[in-house]
């Protein structure tokens, strides 16, 4: 069923670079030419469509001839500049055979870290879904040192999916879905076709399986959906060249691996959304089984009572992951108080805050805040 009263469902298509590419810098045209024909007929369908595309640095590094990937950066954001261009031109033609048109949206962590951006980005895209057209997402490869080193787009894509409140995000990837161990490296590792909470398990089967040619893995595909999940947003990870996978995905056939949404276990609201995608985390809260209780369990927000101990180096207002003494991540939520200020106040009681100058602040002021908290389980 599309989203609140809309009468047509959106769809997400997040592409790898090894999906779209032949060879390290060679861009497939035969399977960008199957990709329109697929998204045109879900669009006949009834689905409104946003695709996320990686390899404008492949594309660029075709288009200069280059023909093993440079190492300085550089050159990599000189092939991403050139890429993006021929990169949207491949998409404007092969879509355009369909009449179908499309358009570009680059966007960085910084755009999406400022909450005013964040809707705009999202107004944006969702005007051009009400005018009937496709656009191409793509991280700015080009302006964002970081994006390139260490960005991924699963991530951008959950994002725009939360953006526009998606029905469905498909991953078209080099490897079947999830299994059980990595699949090239265990023979006996299996398929799992469905999952239905990202817990220690899943994150653990989760360690392996990296492309070569693109920025991500399988961990980061598994963190989007655990985010999916959270917003009520079914994720699929599918062979992106399995024949009719995007046609069947939206069917809601057996592809891959579904992770699933049957409902919104907590509220999440669009400021939530954005904790949870839109910046960068700063740091860690570890806590103990009381505070981890009270949050999953009791709806509470985060005391500093409940902190065992912090990591990283983070202001007031930063984003932050609250793992429990295992290291397991299972929330998070901007801090109303700096990492100096909290480690602090790790293991004093309430009556030993009252009595210090400094921390006395936390005693009736949470670190997180229950509307500013987002569970992933």
């Amino acid at each position: 069923m599309a989203g609140r009263g809309r009468t047509r469902k959106r769809l997400v298509v997040k592409i790898g670079s090894a999906t779209l590419t032949t060879s390290e810098s060679s861009i497939d045209y035969g399977f960008l030419a199957d990709l329109a024909d697929q998204i045109a007929r879900v669009r006949a369908a009834g689905w409104d469509v946003v695709v996320v595309t990686s390899a404008a640095i492949a594309c660029g590094l075709e288009a200069l001839g280059i023909a093993k990937r440079p190492t300085d950066m550089p050159s990599l954001q000189a092939a991403a500049s050139v890429g993006q261009s021929a990169l949207s031109t491949a998409y404007a033609e092969a879509f355009g055979a369909w009449d179908m048109l499309t358009s570009v949206v680059l966007l960085t962590r910084r755009d999406t870290a400022d909450r005013s951006a964040y809707l705009h980005a999202r107004d944006t895209l969702n005007r051009l879904l009400e005018l009937a057209v496709v656009p191409i997402v793509n991280e700015n490869d080009t302006v964002s040192v970081e994006q390139i080193r260490f960005g991924d787009n699963d991530t951008l894509a959950a994002l725009v999916a939360c953006l526009i409140d998606a029905d469905l995000m498909v991953i078209l990837s080099d490897i079947d879905g999830l299994y059980t161990a990595n699949p090239l490296i265990d023979p006996a590792a299996e398929l799992i076709p469905q999952v239905d909470r990202v817990g220690r398990e899943i994150l653990a089967a989760a360690g392996g399986a990296v492309s070569g040619v693109g920025s991500g893995g399988m961990i980061t595909k598994i963190k989007a959906a655990r985010v999916l999940m959270a917003a009520g947003i079914p994720m699929v990870i599918c062979q992106g060249r399995r024949s009719d996978c995007v046609v069947d995905a939206a069917a809601g056939m057996p592809v891959g691996t579904l992770f699933t949404a049957p409902e919104r276990p907590h509220e999440i609201t669009p400021k939530k959304l954005w904790i949870a995608l839109g910046d960068a985390v700063h740091g860690t809260l570890v806590v103990d089984e009381g505070a981890r209780a009270a949050l999953v369990e009791r709806g509470k927000s985060l005391l500093s009572v409940g902190i065992a101990e912090v990591r990283g180096r983070f202001d007031a207002d930063g984003i932050v992951d609250v793992a429990d003494a295992t290291g397991h991540v299972f929330a998070r939520g901007r801090v109303t108080a700096g990492s100096d200020l909290i480690a602090l106040a790790c293991g004093k009681t309430r009556e030993e805050l009252a009595a210090n100058g400094i921390l006395s602040p936390l005693v009736d002021r949470s670190v997180i805040h229950r509307d500013d908290l987002v569970l992933f389980e």
